[in-house]
């Protein structure tokens, strides 16, 4: 049965007044995010559609994999070197895109260079995954973002840009990524981020890191334009 739950007043009855609701009446609680969780865990939302040799810079040939998502239509890249064993730690990249960063060199984040070191750190290892997942900005869209690249010229902060374009800091989905790293045959990680809340992150769907391996970068000449953005934009 699906029912809407009011209020005394006639307003709808959100989260807070569910709880009192459900602890009053002896019930359970279960969120949306908790039901995503669940369907990310034990359902597959991935589907492998094709894949091909690519020559590349970064220490040869990759093998490149396209991926997608099954509920929302959209569509990620794996690069692949070497041979993936689920019983051997193996070096893992997943790099949220930045056409920004990656494409056009934008010294507001090192997107770019982190992306490009991870592929050679992994070309030299000659055997690891870099996931490239589509979902521009953290999560928020391309458009967004350079919506709140405007707003930070016009000087505001971190804070009334998260709230003038009405997204959260980080919407980057864990999940299909993890999903896609197990049809990979991934399960044990050495981690290329800096990033610790991405380790709890894939963590959370039963990948083991077992180290974390920093990407340094040197400077682009831009730090605090970096810092200042970082939280927001920036895909570590």
């Amino acid at each position: 049965m699906i029912c809407e739950v009011m209020n005394e007043d006639g307003t709808m009855a959100r989260l807070p007044d569910l709880e009192v609701f459900a602890e009053r009446h002896g019930l359970k609680i279960g969120t949306i995010a908790d039901l995503v969780k669940h369907k990310m865990r034990n359902e597959t939302l991935v589907r492998r559609v094709t894949e091909t040799k690519l020559p590349t810079r970064f220490g040869g040939e990759f093998t490149l994999i396209a991926y997608a998502n099954e509920v929302d239509g959209k569509e990620h890249l794996a690069f692949v070197k070497g041979h993936i064993s689920p019983d051997e730690p193996v070096l893992v990249r997943v790099h949220s895109e930045c056409i920004t960063g990656d494409a056009f060199g934008s010294t507001r984040c090192d997107c770019g260079d982190q992306l490009r070191a991870a592929m050679s750190m992994i070309g030299q290892a000659g055997r690891g995954v870099l996931l490239y997942m589509r979902q521009e900005g953290r999560g928020v869209g391309l458009l967004k973002k350079i919506q709140a690249y405007r707003l930070h010229d016009e000087g505001k902060d971190a804070v009334e840009v998260k709230k003038a374009i009405g997204f959260s800091p980080d919407l980057r989905d864990y999940g299909i990524g993890a999903q896609i790293l197990a049809d990979l045959g991934v399960r044990k990680m050495r981690l290329i981020t800096n990033n610790p809340r991405k380790i709890k992150g894939l963590e959370g769907y039963g990948l083991s890191v077992v180290e974390q391996v920093a990407v340094e970068i040197s400077s682009t000449g831009d730090d605090g334009r970096r810092e200042k953005l970082g939280h927001l934009l920036e895909n570590l």
